[in-house]
């Protein structure tokens, strides 16, 4: 099954896919896009350019695991993006997905303007790499 998934931000949200084996999560962009119908609809037109079959919204929990503003934000973005497409969404907590990234970009030594131009697509795909994880545990 191909899936799309979003790392939702205020100012970039990343995107990354996986192949219909879901093997293998790549980042496709970062959108810049502060106002939310335009973000929805530009996922949306990326969701059905990729055929994806499922979107996976990575859900900001906080590190106690209850819910503050951006996971409510996540959460209603999700919804908004399910009316348009058509498709189902699910969500995924995406508690440390950041720091993960981060992690990873140092590694690679991407730094400056260009780490800034990627993180989020690489926080969207550590979140599907953990939703495709979590799928195959799961026997789904």
């Amino acid at each position: 099954m191909v899936i799309l998934s979003v790392d939702f931000g205020r100012a970039r949200t990343g995107i990354a896919i996986c192949d219909p084996g879901e093997m293998l999560a790549s980042p496709v962009t970062v959108i810049n896009e502060k106002y939310v119908p335009n973000l929805v609809q530009k996922v949306a037109s990326l969701a059905a350019e990729k055929k994806a079959e499922l979107i996976v919204v990575g859900l900001p929990v906080n590190m106690d695991g209850s819910e503050g503003e951006s996971a409510q934000n996540a959460r209603r973005f999700a919804e908004s993006l399910r009316e348009t497409c058509g498709i189902p969404v699910d969500m995924l907590d995406e508690r440390c997905t950041t720091m993960e990234a981060h992690v990873f970009l140092n590694a690679t030594n991407t730094r400056g303007k260009k780490r800034k131009a990627v993180v989020d697509a690489v926080s969207a795909v550590i979140i599907l790499e953990n939703y495709l994880a979590k799928r195959k545990s799961s026997g789904a």
